[in-house]
């Protein structure tokens, strides 16, 4: 009823102090506020949340914080807080519209300093899923192939579409990828991943005759040869290898 008015008040009235400091209320508030041009309220509502607290931090009440900003009209500070959020969340969303904020030519330049930041970030999956999505598939063969003792192959969900995106023109990185998944699946049993894992290592295969150099990683041979030895007793697993 209270949005139907156009009535911020009344929707406001009907959080309890505490509850305005929880992000998704702070949210609704102070677009509400903003909305209705009531832009210094709109900008106390949203900083009634501590956002260095711990805990989950929504990029919606980072968005609404940037949007006050601009609104009035402190749009360096909107500037340094959208990097400061890519910079803790590695979001691509906060790049591009940081980007859009800066001189032509610009924007080269700090992109290339966000992938070099991007590469140095603490989370190895949370930058390989942004590197790949940006996309950077150069980059995110240099992650892979420098921290691949980082990556665990029970975050499928990021690794297979990875191996995917650069099974073309990145070959061993792709295969370092695949390789990971099966390796996670047969050292913790995980029957139910056995098909993909076999899958993965078709794939390997069929890269492997293409891979000019390896590098400090294993032949496709020396890790088969390796997986056999280690896991040869899981004929689930192998009965699903193309001979």
């Amino acid at each position: 009823i209270a949005d139907a008015q156009g009535d911020a008040d009344a929707f406001i009235a009907q959080q309890s102090e505490k509850a305005r400091s929880v992000p998704a209320v702070a949210i609704k508030i102070a677009q509400r506020l903003l909305a209705a041009g009531r832009i210094d309220e709109a900008w106390t509502a949203i900083e009634a949340v501590d956002e260095k607290r711990s805990g989950w931090i929504p990029i919606e009440w980072e968005q609404t914080r940037i949007e006050i900003l601009d609104a009035l009209g402190c749009g360096e500070d909107a500037k340094q807080f959208q990097w400061a959020c890519f910079e803790r969340s590695l979001n691509a969303g906060h790049l591009r519209a940081y980007l859009k904020r800066l001189p032509e030519f610009d924007d080269v330049e700090v992109e290339e300093r966000a992938m070099r930041y991007a590469l140095q970030f603490s989370n190895v999956h949370q930058s390989l899923l942004f590197l790949i999505s940006w996309p950077a598939l150069d980059m995110a063969e240099e992650l892979v192939l420098t921290r691949s003792t980082e990556l665990d192959g029970d975050y499928y969900q990021v690794l297979t579409p990875a191996a995917e995106a650069l099974e073309e023109k990145h070959l061993l990185a792709s295969t370092v990828l695949r390789r990971e998944l099966i390796d996670f699946a047969l050292m913790k049993g995980r029957s139910s991943r056995y098909r993909h894992a076999a899958r993965h290592l078709q794939e390997c295969a069929n890269l492997a005759g293409l891979i000019q150099d390896f590098g400090s990683f294993e032949t496709h041979e020396v890790y088969q040869s390796r997986l056999r030895s280690k896991h040869g007793r899981k004929s689930s697993f192998w009965g699903l290898v193309v001979a």
